[in-house]
């Protein structure tokens, strides 16, 4: 059953984040989990379906004057959101909100710590998701790409830097099959995704980036080093063909709900790839 949480944090007193602090906030909630279920905490670094996506930091930063940091303000607040997709996600969910809420823990990041002061949190199940979708004549999907969405080509070190609409709902009927219901999985293909669909991305929003998500050890080195992924932020409105068939519709539709939860690309856990969607229709 697909989840959302969201929380508002504010700081206990002023620190520097990275620009892309998804890594650390990730390693932070990581941390909560393993403490209160270090089996669960396991399943969740090691799953290959990625259990949780996470988005970046919203609220007002004071400039730093390190390049490529920025500094939280003890007066601000800062939202974030966990989506979280996987089956075992009752489990995830309890053992992230429990030492939260109920032990009124902080979330410790490298150099301070956010203290939580509201939570709110959504679920859906597959099933509902697919009946929340009806036939409509000219749909449009706007989505906003609110962290750098990494999407790597298959069988390739390539990744996508344009929104474009192969390339992101490939990924998220990926990401369905890795997470829905036996019966419930997608047989929509690529080249249906490029023959009925259309892209018109907000230029003045587009950027592309390049996000630290994890680290290795070089033993050539003697010490750790950066995995950078890339990738693009910004708006972009998806829209169907005349002659799309109503499966394709349908399900391009789903997949775009779907988004709010599991995020888009690799690395959703590390803080890329999380996207806000409306769909409307258009008179």
């Amino acid at each position: 059953m697909p989840q959302k949480i969201s929380f508002i944090t504010k700081p206990i007193s002023k620190f520097e984040i990275p620009a892309s602090e998804g890594y650390q906030l990730y390693s932070a909630i990581l941390n909560i989990i393993r403490d209160n279920n270090e089996k669960v905490s396991e399943y969740a670094h090691d799953s290959h379906i990625g259990s949780m996506a996470i988005s970046n930091l919203s609220g007002k930063f004071k400039k730093d004057g390190r390049t490529n940091y920025k500094t939280i303000d003890p007066v601000s607040r800062y939202e974030f959101n966990i989506g979280i997709t996987d089956p075992q996600e009752v489990d995830i969910f309890k053992s992230i909100i429990q030492p939260l809420i109920l032990k009124e823990r902080n979330i410790k990041l490298d150099k301070g710590e956010l203290r939580v002061e509201e939570v709110t949190s959504s679920s859906t199940s597959f099933e509902e998701l697919l009946g929340s979708v009806k036939d409509s004549n000219n749909p449009s999907i706007g989505f906003r790409f609110k962290s750098p969405a990494c999407i790597q080509y298959k069988n390739s070190k390539v990744f996508e830097m344009f929104p474009h609409r192969e390339a992101v709902f490939t990924s998220l009927v990926s990401k369905w099959n890795a997470v829905c219901p036996a019966g419930l999985k997608m047989s929509i293909e690529r080249d249906e995704i490029g023959r009925f669909m259309m892209e018109r991305p907000d230029t003045r929003s587009y950027e592309t980036h390049s996000v630290m998500v994890n680290t290795v050890f070089d033993k050539g080195r003697g010490h750790h080093r950066p995995i950078f992924r890339q990738g693009f932020t910004g708006k972009c409105t998806y829209m169907f063909t005349k002659d799309a068939p109503q499966d394709v519709r349908n399900g391009i539709l789903v997949l775009s709900e779907f988004a709010n939860y599991s995020g888009v690309g690799s690395a959703v856990s590390r803080g890329c790839g999380w996207v806000e969607v409306e769909i409307r229709e258009v008179k």
